[in-house]
């Protein structure tokens, strides 16, 4: 889950007025470096605490039918509670944001990606240990704020779906759990 948490603050950060990133067929770090260069003197994500919170909205594993109906109900229930996270995004992230910000799994590449009139739209395909998987993104986004709905599907792994939100909530305290 923090996978989606990490992801997404720096991804989405941009002005609403300000420049478009396009990217096909790119690595996680060919995005990252795009966004960079877009970002230029601006800022595309004002610095600070971020508050969010990741929920579950659809989870599909096998073996997941086998489970006592109590328990599945339980960690289901649980999921679609969401989970709530915290993180401090530095001066230096937001000139310079890493390229995991962006998915950091080497084995991943945007088929597509798109940031732009405070929309994205992202598609990034993994295959990891001859697992594939693909996972979209998109959402609305400000310098302040962000709303993503994410969806994955491993295959033989399953599928989930999930939304995150967040927003900026001040200065860091030093307390910010990622």
């Amino acid at each position: 889950m923090n996978r989606f948490a990490l992801l997404l603050p720096l991804a989405l950060a941009a002005c609403n007025n300000g420049p478009t990133v396009t990217a096909k067929n790119a690595s996680v770090e060919e995005v990252s470096n795009k966004v960079a260069a877009a970002q230029g003197s601006g800022s595309f994500i004002s610095p600070g605490h971020w508050d969010g919170k990741v929920t579950i909205t659809k989870m599909e594993a096998p073996g997941m039918e086998q489970m006592p109906a109590e328990t599945r109900k339980a960690m289901l229930d649980k999921m679609a509670a969401g989970q709530s996270f915290s993180s401090c995004v530095t001066e230096a992230d937001v000139k310079s944001p890493k390229a995991g910000m962006f998915g950091g799994d080497k084995s991943c590449r945007y088929d597509h990606f798109t940031m732009a009139g405070g929309s994205i739209d992202a598609k990034l395909s993994c295959e990891s240990a001859g697992q594939k998987r693909e996972m979209t993104i998109k959402g609305t986004y400000s310098a302040d704020s962000y709303h993503t709905e994410v969806t994955s599907d491993g295959g033989a792994a399953g599928s989930m779906a999930a939304s995150v939100d967040a927003k900026r909530a001040g200065e860091c305290t030093g307390k910010e759990n990622s």
